[in-house]
């Protein structure tokens, strides 16, 4: 079994220049694929948020991390980003390709519909995410089927989202998730960003030798 890969989500109610050095603190750990800059992380004010991509983009690309900006493709490609994240509430797939490039990264959010992540699939999405950040204990148990009907049909990438953390990870690992998004158990760990990498980690690789 392939382990998942790490997908950073920017916590809430960051000072950019400060975060800065926790992200840094993770990245250096060598074990993420990407870093998804959330705007409601700066207030959602959209100076602020550009100003976020100009003090963070560098942190991550400056490490081989793709970091991608949520819902705001002309942004992300104004500002050198690797791409957009977006869903059914945001730009259109068609809109966010259009703005960012054919070689940039667009990921689609299909949350827990099994049509909306085909067509996002068909459309050219990079990947597409199922799930949402604070879910249900029932939207937890939706997430984890819809990751293993897509694993065993699609060849397009998937990421996984609901606050997921060591211990609670080892499912959507089985299941066969590409990307594991996840905020708190690395922000919040009480040892600090790159203890709560390495935790996530050790729990990825012990769910994939299973």
């Amino acid at each position: 079994m392939t382990a998942s890969q790490l997908y950073l989500l920017t916590p809430a109610a960051i000072e950019p220049a400060a975060f800065a050095a926790d992200l840094a603190a993770a990245l250096d750990t060598g074990e993420i694929a990407s870093v998804l800059l959330l705007p409601e992380s700066v207030g959602g004010d959209a100076g602020a948020l550009r100003q976020a991509v100009d003090i963070l983009r560098p942190v991550a690309q400056e490490r081989d991390v793709a970091f991608l900006v949520d819902g705001h493709p002309a942004l992300a490609a104004d500002t050198g980003c690797d791409g957009v994240h977006t869903c059914p509430d945001g730009p259109s797939y068609k809109e966010a390709r259009l703005a960012v490039g054919p070689q940039a990264i667009v990921g689609y959010s299909a949350r827990f519909s099994r049509h909306t992540a085909m067509i996002a699939a068909e459309q050219g999405a990079d990947y597409v995410a199922f799930g949402r950040r604070h879910p249900s204990p029932a939207e937890v148990a939706e997430t984890l089927d819809l990751v293993g009907w897509w694993a065993a049909l699609m060849e397009v990438p998937c990421a996984a989202l609901g606050d997921i953390r060591p211990e609670t990870c080892a499912p959507l690992v089985a299941a066969g998730a590409d990307f594991l998004a996840v905020d708190a158990a690395i922000w919040q760990h009480p040892r600090g960003p790159a203890a709560g990498v390495d935790a996530m980690m050790s729990a990825i690789e012990a769910a994939a030798r299973r």
